[in-house]
């Protein structure tokens, strides 16, 4: 030991002593601490990502074609792979029995194969992120998949988009567990995994990102963003490659907005935030009643099932995936019984279905149940007074948006994704004011959104905003207390460096004191910082936050507004 430090000393290049030579190897080996936020992990973080996003569009374009299988023989007793939809059969009082087989199929995978298929995906995914390292089951990547073609091509009503994101995420799960990285690592190979699916399923590279930063990724960085970033545009390539190049909800032009036209859209948003709040409640009030039934979870889907059947036997065209619905609301030209139908008897058969824990996915549902919701909005403002300058296929656009915003608190992906898959450059103000009215009223109304609020009644808090880091844009000036004589056997942090870095060193060894030098090169005392010192500094800053100055004038004119309050109550 000693003949170590002798030769440790020997290859300095300056000569002063170090203050704590058994230290020195511990500093630097923290250069993992210090890294810049882009270096060659990153690169093979990305090369992963780009590869699993081909595989994932793969499995996109064969989830997509097994549903369609599915449904040719459910339903016509074919086996072809052309497109075909439920809502042509002619089955009679059959059709009820087509859902409640495939669902019965559904529960037993999900009793003998894997829990973990059912739902729609994006809670599931959420969950494995936050507690278990992003580590999910390898058995989901062919299940999820299968069990979701099944149950949608039987007539469920979801989209592919949900199943395709959870396969996504189970893929790049599995590939994380195989390759030699961190649980952080892991996390952003799954995410893009997860957000390949949805971009190679829809075609909207750029609303993929925002999902993964809205929720899945809780991070901002640029190690997280360019593996995710270049998984979604490889997932758009294999969109364009298996599926089409044009938008995936064309519609006719709409006109630039008026500014009277953009203050209608913002109450039309807000209603349908109001609505989409009572939607997410209710999913999982239908969740909670199926748990009170005396029969085991496998049969729960059967039973959900039936109000499928039902509802598809009266409107066959709510059963299925239904992106052909959502192309023919953004074309304005539905009957009114029609736009009745897909608003309430989809919104029946989708959330008694998906409260009693069938494998299917929420975007597509909520994008028709919003999308009819604005057009029937329109429509009554149009019959009340007819010259309101709005027009239905941009009201459908936004109640569409503005429903998964309020659901999802996801605002930034709700309005990128509605112009992406409609190309529609003139609904971007109409799209924000919407959404942002819709994601306000949310937050007053729910605790959680219907992609956290599964999770939340396990215990487990999602992160709901993202605020610079208190410690990593701190200095250590104000932190330094005197050292005392016997530090100078201490470990070690700059000046220079922030309280951020000295409390990862803190808790990476387990220390509750660092000593603070000058600099590198005179390597000169200026004291110690403790635990206890950065704990207070955080609990400080923090508590700024919800410190309220306001000059006397105003206090003053709040003091006489309370007292005014006060007298009409009176």
């Amino acid at each position: 030991m000693v003949y170590a430090i002798f030769l440790q000393l020997m290859s300095r290049t300056d000569k002063s002593t170090p203050l704590s030579p058994t230290f020195d190897q511990l500093y630097n080996s923290n250069g993992e601490f210090r890294k810049i936020p882009v270096n060659k992990r990153i690169f093979y973080l990305s090369i992963q990502a780009v590869f699993n996003a081909v595989i994932i569009g793969v499995l996109a374009r064969v989830l997509v074609t097994l549903i369609t299988v599915i449904t040719n023989i459910a339903f016509y007793g074919r086996l072809s792979m052309s497109p075909a939809s439920p809502a042509q059969n002619h089955l009679g009082w059959l059709v009820v029995l087509i859902p409640v087989a495939g669902s019965l199929l559904v529960g037993i995978m999900a009793r003998y194969g894997s829990k973990a298929i059912r739902g729609h995906g994006i809670p599931e995914a959420m969950e494995k992120i936050i507690t278990e390292e992003s580590r999910i089951p390898p058995a989901i990547t062919f299940l999820k998949p299968l069990s979701a073609a099944i149950s949608i091509g039987t007539g469920g009503p979801f989209g592919a988009e949900g199943p395709i994101i959870a396969t996504g995420g189970a893929f790049g799960s599995l590939t994380g567990q195989l390759m030699h990285i961190s649980p952080a690592e892991r996390k952003i190979i799954l995410t893009a995994g997860a957000c390949a699916g949805m971009s190679a399923i829809f075609g909207s590279p750029l609303a993929a990102v925002l999902l993964a930063i809205e929720l899945l990724l809780f991070e901002f960085s640029p190690r997280s963003i360019i593996p995710v970033s270049l998984a979604c545009i490889t997932g758009a390539a294999m969109h364009i490659l298996f599926f089409e190049t044009t938008p995936v909800f064309a519609m006719p032009a709409i006109a630039a907005p008026t500014a009277g036209a953009l203050g209608i859209y913002v109450l039309l948003g807000t209603l349908t935030g109001l609505i989409a709040s009572l939607v997410s409640k209710s999913v999982y009030a239908v969740e909670d009643l199926f748990e009170k039934l005396p029969v085991h979870w496998m049969w729960w889907p059967a039973i959900g099932a039936t109000a499928v059947g039902i509802t598809g036997y009266f409107a066959p065209f709510t059963m299925g995936v239904g992106y052909d619905n959502i192309q023919k609301l953004l074309t304005g030209s539905l009957s009114l019984q029609m736009l009745l139908s897909l608003c309430f008897l989809k919104y029946i058969s989708w959330v008694i279905a998906l409260g009693s824990g069938t494998s299917g996915g929420t975007l597509a549902p909520l994008f028709t149940i919003g999308g009819a919701l604005g057009a029937l909005l329109g429509v009554a403002g149009l019959h009340f007074f007819p010259s309101l300058p709005i027009n239905i296929p941009t009201a459908a656009l936004i109640g569409m948006a503005a429903m998964f915003a309020g659901a999802s608190r996801a605002f930034l992906t709700s309005v990128v994704f509605a112009l992406e898959t409609t190309g529609q450059l003139n609904g971007l103000l109409p799209l924000m004011a919407a959404c942002a009215a819709a994601y306000f009223v949310s937050f007053f109304l729910m605790k959680g959104s219907i992609m956290t609020e599964k999770i939340k009644r396990r215990g487990i808090d999602t992160p709901d905003s993202y605020e610079p880091d208190v410690l990593r844009t701190s200095g250590l000036q104000a932190l330094i207390t005197p050292a005392r004589p016997a530090d100078n056997t201490l470990p070690y942090v700059y000046i220079t460096d922030d309280a951020g870095l000295a409390a990862e060193i803190m808790g990476k060894y387990n220390l509750d004191t660092l000593l603070v030098l000058d600099n590198e090169k005179n390597r000169q005392q200026m004291g110690v910082i403790t635990s206890a010192s950065i704990l207070e500094f955080y609990s400080t800053q923090k508590q700024k936050d919800h410190q309220y100055d306001s000059p006397a004038g105003t206090r003053r004119l709040m003091v006489k507004g309370r007292k005014l309050m006060k007298k009409m109550r009176k």
